[in-house]
């Protein structure tokens, strides 16, 4: 049984030694004759690309010996290379179930592993605090760089990727948790989806925010179906978004306080809205 050194092999500084093992571990998880690696191999495969650990290539066991870890090299400007490559293989694997299969391998990674790179407490038993604040601060400025990257990106279905943020605020027990996804993420994106009128000064609330116009976003952008919708106008989506996290706010789940806060801010855009066009905006 011959042994790949995977994790060593991503990690490294050059780059044909980096495709290589890239190439291989996308051969190796698209491969048709192969059964889907089973949930605690691909947490193994998981670990090893974290660890930068020795990885069998015929039953993906990571071994024990674990040397230099991904999140602590040295090398930063090699780890954002990798980052970025690793990235690209949910893209590049053929199958539709194993990519998924990839990429949820790494989130419970991340989630399993955060508390060695960041020891904040933990706003849920399984998923610390810290990295939900890092999400929100991350994802749009993410979901931005990557559309303006194609030439021709599909729309990215907006409610359907802000979802589980609408969820954690409205159910989570932290007020510090809510404020952080608001003012990270919902104020930002919502104050992009609203530009001012020309003969208008900016509202209070843009003046208070210095917020990226998110251009490649606001503009390629759909609620859930890229196919059937294609991108919408800044305006509709808005209200789309609003709706989303209205329903979520009403869902049984969702606590009082947060109920209550989640309202406010739609209520909030709703009458900016009105001010902005002279139209009323209803809820449905």
């Amino acid at each position: 049984m011959s042994e790949l050194p995977l994790g060593k092999y991503l990690a490294s500084s050059d780059k044909k030694t980096r495709d290589k093992a890239i190439k291989s571990l996308t051969s190796l998880l698209s491969d048709p004759s192969r059964e889907a690696l089973p949930k605690p191999d691909m947490a193994k495969l998981w670990k090893g690309i974290f660890y930068c650990e020795p990885v069998s290539e015929s039953i993906v066991v990571v071994h024990s010996s674990s040397t230099l870890g991904f999140w602590m090299s040295d090398k930063p400007l090699v780890q954002q290379a990798l980052a970025a490559e690793i990235a690209e293989i949910v893209l590049a694997i053929s199958s539709l179930h194993a990519s998924l299969d990839f990429l949820r391998g790494f989130w419970e990674a991340t989630v399993r592993e955060w508390s060695g790179i960041d020891r904040l407490r933990s706003d849920d038993p399984r998923v610390p605090s810290s990295l939900a604040y890092h999400l929100a601060d991350i994802y749009l400025e993410e979901l931005d760089k990557a559309l303006d990257g194609e030439e021709s990106p599909t729309p990215a279905p907006l409610s359907t990727l802000l979802s589980p943020f609408f969820t954690l605020a409205a159910r989570t027990q932290s007020n510090i948790t809510f404020q952080r996804i608001q003012t990270a993420l919902f104020d930002p994106l919502f104050v992009a989806l609203s530009p001012p009128r020309e003969d208008e000064p900016p509202t209070p609330k843009r003046r208070r925010l210095s917020t990226p116009s998110y251009n490649a976003l606001i503009t390629n952008s759909c609620s859930t179906n890229p196919t059937s919708e294609g991108a919408l106008e800044a305006a509709p989506l808005k209200k789309l978004l609003l709706r989303r996290m209205f329903d979520i706010g009403s869902e049984s789940d969702t606590r009082d306080s947060n109920r209550r806060k989640l309202y406010a801010i739609w209520r909030s855009h709703v009458e900016e809205d009105e001010d902005t066009d002279g139209k009323p905006v209803d809820a449905s």
